[in-house]
């Protein structure tokens, strides 16, 4: 029986790609660059750190941009996602609201600091919550804060939930099971288990609580 659920966002709660693609290109805009992204480009980066995202995005970025970009996005995200939210996936707040009843949840994501909260306040699933951990709170990357919030929470078989194979990586590496969510924006390489849609949490076996 797992008695800890841990959740990626992007890809795995939420989709936010529509409104983070207006946010960086406005991002890039104040900086300067003619660079433009799309919310089909951020798919297929989303789960990197922010630094690593941007310099994937423009490769000769000077230092100091780097350093710049973050708050600056962040900013954009945040107002534009407080103003219009992300596509939230079929079924997740009553699907969490189920699953806590029985297990203890948390988030980790390689996101900036306050995407989180303003996820779990725009999806409406912040009672459900015990913890969360990004690289802004610890200073570690997802298998690192993986491993810690399952130490903080006191999580004894816990599964990580998540859409790309970095996330299963990440989850073997802090020596978790893990879930794919085949519906987001990634492949899996060899999940415990495999879902197709948000609600089928329910079905996995160590989660449904008549196994």
């Amino acid at each position: 029986m797992y008695d800890g659920i841990i959740f990626d966002i992007d890809g795995t709660i939420w989709d936010s790609t529509n409104v983070v693609e207006m946010a960086w290109n406005d991002a890039f805009k104040e900086l300067g660059y003619e660079k433009r992204t799309t919310a089909e480009e951020l798919k297929g980066l989303f789960g990197l750190p922010m630094d690593e995202i941007f310099k994937s995005l423009v490769p000769d970025a000077a230092k100091e941009d780097t350093e710049v970009f973050e708050p600056l996005c962040s900013r954009y995200e945040f107002e534009y996602l407080e103003k219009n939210g992300g596509i939230v996936y079929p079924g997740v707040k009553e699907t969490i609201e189920k699953l806590a009843e029985n297990h203890i949840l948390a988030i980790v994501s390689n996101c900036q600091a306050g995407y989180i909260e303003l996820v779990m306040r725009k999806t409406g699933i912040e009672p459900f919550i015990k913890d969360h951990l990004c690289p802004d709170d610890s200073g570690l990357l997802k298998a690192g804060n993986i491993k810690l919030v399952a130490e903080r929470l006191n999580m004894k078989n816990p599964v990580y939930v998540g859409d790309i194979a970095k996330d299963e990586i990440a989850s073997r590496e802090a020596g978790v099971a893990f879930i794919h969510a085949a519906y987001g924006f990634g492949e899996g390489i060899e999940p415990d288990y495999t879902i197709n849609s948000f609600p089928e949490l329910m079905d996995i076996p160590g989660i449904n609580s008549a196994d």
